[in-house]
Parts: structure tokens; sequence; C-alpha cells
């Protein structure tokens, strides 16, 4: 199991380097530029939401450190290197959820009474797809923005380029 789901998340990852590369292709305002009613406001907030979701539900959560999550900060500089970093950091950490929950994907993560209003005992699995398809769901979200903005994104109707 640890090798097909390790087998996704590579396509993720190369998915997400065509988002990276098409943002890289706009100027850097308007990954600040506020679109309402999309997303986090902006591109670039709404790209380290994804960031958060995974450091929360992987990190914090999968790994009961309640205490220890902080959302990344989106300064005014923030540019698409800074996300490229933050990802970085994201690949690093799912590889030892896989690593640490591997052979037990079903079995639940129990969780005590602080973390109210969460779910009580989802499985490793559940939150791995869960955070991957909050990715594609702001994926989507952040190319509508970007045509939003005049800048429509390239036609990535096969997966994101992976057949390409």
């Amino acid at each position: 199991m640890l090798n097909l789901l390790q087998q996704q998340f590579d396509w993720v990852r190369s998915i997400r380097q065509n988002m990276f590369a098409f943002l890289e292709e706009l100027p850097p305002q308007t990954l600040h530029q506020p679109v309402p009613k999309f997303g986090r406001g902006t591109i670039i907030r709404t790209h380290l939401h994804v960031v958060d979701c995974y450091r929360w539900w992987l990190g914090s959560f999968a790994f009961k450190k309640l205490n220890n999550h902080r959302d990344v900060f989106v300064h005014v500089t923030a540019d698409v290197k800074f996300v490229r970093e933050r990802f970085a950091e994201v690949d690093e950490l799912v590889q030892r959820f896989l690593h640490e929950y591997d052979d037990r994907w079903s079995e639940p993560i129990e969780q005590d009474e602080s973390w109210q209003g969460y779910p009580k005992a989802p499985t490793p699995l559940l939150l791995l797809t869960h955070t991957e398809t909050h990715e594609f769901h702001h994926k989507g979200q952040i190319v509508s923005m970007a045509r939003h903005l005049g800048y429509p994104a390239p036609s990535d109707d096969r997966l994101g380029g992976l057949f390409t």
C-alpha cells in the first residue's frame, strides 16, 4: 500500500510543478491581488492555505501536536519561490506521515477531548485523501482566480499534464 500511496503523492507533486510554473509567469502583484469570494481572497493566500491544511491534518492532527500548529504567515512579498519552499516542507511531512502510518492505513487515529469539534478517530488514509483532494479543490480556485484576473491557465484536463 505504501508504494501505491507514494506513487499517488508523486503524481500530486508533479502536477503541483505545473501550477508553480504557471504562477511564475504571472506578475508578482497578481498573486496578491484580491479576488473576492474565491478561495482565501488572493492566489498566494489560497496556495499557502493548502500548505496549512497539510501541516494541520498530517502534522498537528496525525502526530497529535495540537499546540505546535501555526499557519504560514503570508507577507506582502511572498512569491512563488516562498510557496515552493513551504511545499518542500510539506513534501517532507508527507514522507514522514507515509512511513509512520505504513501498514496502519485503516487504524483510527484516536484523539483526546482537547480536539473538540474535530473528528474523533479518522484513519490515516482518510487524512491523506482529504489533504490531496483539498489541494486539487484549491488548484481549481487558483486557476479560476487567475482567469478572473486576465491570466487563463494552460489547459490541463489530462491530470495536470501527466500524460504529456
